[in-house]
C-alpha cells in the first residue's frame, strides 16, 4: 500500500502542475528537492507571478522516522514507534479577486506497529462568495464522496464546516468542502458510521486528489478575465490576512509540519504573497464585501 500510495501522489502531483501551467499560460512552477532529516523528502513546486495564479504551490511529501514525544501528544499515541507519512497538498492565490483560493491535501499516515490511516479534503475561499459557485463546488465534493460511499459527503461536509473556521472571528474561512481524518481500515468511523477497507479508503483519496483539476479549472475559465477594481483588489488583501490567519493558528498540518521538523519553505507555501489587515473593519451593509461575510457567519447547505 505505501508503494502504491506513493506512486499515486507523485502522478497527481504531475498532473495537477501540469494543468495549471496550462490554465495559467505563463506561469511556470519551479521545483526543489529536499530531504527531511530522519529520511525521505519531497518536491515542493511553487508557482509565481503567473497570468491568473499570483502564488501557489503543488507540493509532495514523503517523510519517516521516530514518533517524537511532541508527535505523541499530537497524535495522542504512546510507546516508540517509526512512522511514514506521504502526502500531496495544494494551495492557490489567484492574481483576480474573482477567482477563489483552493487548498487540498491527501494524506497517508502509517506506523510501525501496523496502525494506518487516510486523511485530506478541498475547500473553497472565494474572496467574493457567489452562491452559484459554491454550489457547483459541492455538487463536485458530492460526487467525489458518492463514488465510494453515500455517507461520505454529508458527514465530511460537517467535518469541514467545523474545522476551516476562524474561531477567533467568529467567521468560516470560506465556502467549505470536505475534510476527513483518521479514517482507519476496516474500523468504524466514528462520523459516518460505516467501515471500509484499506483498498477503498485509498480509492477514495484518488476521487478527492483528481476531482481537484477539473473544478479549478471549470473556476478559472468563468472568472479569470472579469474586471475588478482597485477596492476589490483590496478587499481580496483583507481575505487572505483571514486566511493566513487560520493557517499560522489553527490548521492541523501546519502543526503538524512544524512538530515533525518539516521543510519550513514548504509548510509556509500555503500563505499569500500579500495580505493585510485593517483595524476593525466593518464593510457597509448592502455592499458585495458585507454580503460575503453573512455567507460566513454559519454553515450552508449548498446543495439543495
Amino acid at each position: 500500500m505505501r508503494e502504491a500510495v506513493r506512486d499515486y501522489l507523485k502522478q497527481l502531483q504531475d498532473q495537477i502542475c501540469k494543468d495549471l501551467e496550462v490554465a495559467d499560460d505563463k506561469g511556470k512552477f519551479k521545483e526543489d528537492l529536499w530531504e527531511h532529516e530522519t529520511g525521505g523528502g519531497g518536491r515542493s513546486r511553487v508557482i509565481s507571478k503567473g497570468r491568473v495564479i499570483e502564488k501557489g504551490g503543488v507540493n509532495y511529501s514523503e517523510v519517516s522516522g521516530k514518533v517524537t514525544d511532541s508527535l505523541k501528544s499530537l497524535l495522542k499515541l504512546s510507546g516508540d514507534q517509526e512512522y511514514f507519512a506521504t502526502g500531496v497538498s495544494i494551495v492557490l492565490h489567484p492574481e483576480n479577486p474573482y477567482v477563489p483560493i483552493i487548498h487540498m491535501n491527501v494524506r497517508y499516515f502509517e506506523l510501525s506497529d501496523g496502525q494506518c490511516w487516510f486523511g485530506g479534503g478541498t475547500d473553497l475561499t472565494p474572496h467574493y462568495v457567489e452562491p452559484k459557485q459554491a454550489k457547483l463546488f459541492h455538487e463536485r465534493m458530492k460526487a467525489a464522496c458518492d463514488a465510494s460511499a453515500p455517507e461520505f459527503y454529508p458527514a465530511f461536509k460537517k467535518w469541514a464546516d467545523e474545522y476551516f473556521y476562524i474561531r477567533h472571528r467568529h467567521e468560516a474561512r470560506g465556502i467549505g468542502g470536505i475534510f476527513y481524518d483518521y479514517l482507519r481500515p476496516n474500523q468504524v468511523i466514528p462520523q459516518t458510521g460505516t467501515t471500509h477497507n484499506r483498498e477503498e479508503l485509498f480509492q477514495f483519496m484518488q476521487n478527492v486528489g483528481n476531482a481537484f483539476s477539473p473544478v479549478y479549472m471549470e473556476m478559472i475559465q468563468h472568472n479569470h478575465s472579469k474586471a475588478y477594481t482597485s477596492e476589490e483588489k483590496k478587499w481580496q488583501l483583507i481575505r487572505r490576512g483571514r486566511y493566513a490567519e487560520f493557517n499560522l493558528v489553527w490548521d492541523r498540518g501546519t502543526r503538524f509540519g512544524l512538530e515533525s521538523n518539516g521543510r519550513i519553505e514548504s509548510i509556509l507555501m500555503s500563505l499569500p504573497p500579500q495580505a493585510n489587515w485593517e483595524y476593525n473593519l466593518e464593510p457597509k451593509e448592502g455592499t458585495r464585501e458585507y454580503e460575503t461575510l453573512q455567507y460566513l457567519r454559519s454553515p450552508i447547505d449548498w446543495i439543495e
